[in-house]
């Protein structure tokens, strides 16, 4: 199974065990989170990407992942990820390099994994 296929059949799984306990506080939070990435005063691809940015200086390969998929349904190119990447390197410092080595695997298997319907 790649890594694309398992890390959005575990996060949808899981999503929704955390969603069935029905908790106001996580389905409040999750929904802000949802919104927070809507179009407004910026556009949707330049708010992934600096979750994308944010996600590599806090170190977080999960979301890393998740930005990365967004990133690749929105049609942002290599190029434009590489500089994502340079950004996050320069802000995060040397700590986000093996980030980087996981984050362009996992963007190289986007492009090998078919859209979804």
């Amino acid at each position: 199974m790649s890594q694309v296929t398992e890390f959005n059949d575990y996060r949808a799984r899981m999503n929704e065990r955390i969603l069935a306990q029905d908790n106001k506080v996580i389905k409040r939070f999750w929904s802000l989170d949802n919104q927070t990435y809507q179009e407004g005063a910026l556009d949707v691809t330049t708010k992934e990407l600096l979750g994308l940015v944010a996600s590599m200086v806090l170190r977080c390969d999960d979301c890393i992942k998740y930005h990365l998929g967004k990133a690749y349904e929105l049609g942002i190119t290599t190029e434009q990820i590489f500089e994502v990447f340079a950004v996050a390197n320069m802000v995060g410092g040397s700590i986000c390099i093996p980030h980087t080595r996981r984050a362009v695997e996992y963007w190289e298997e986007l492009q090998d994994t078919p859209p979804t319907p």
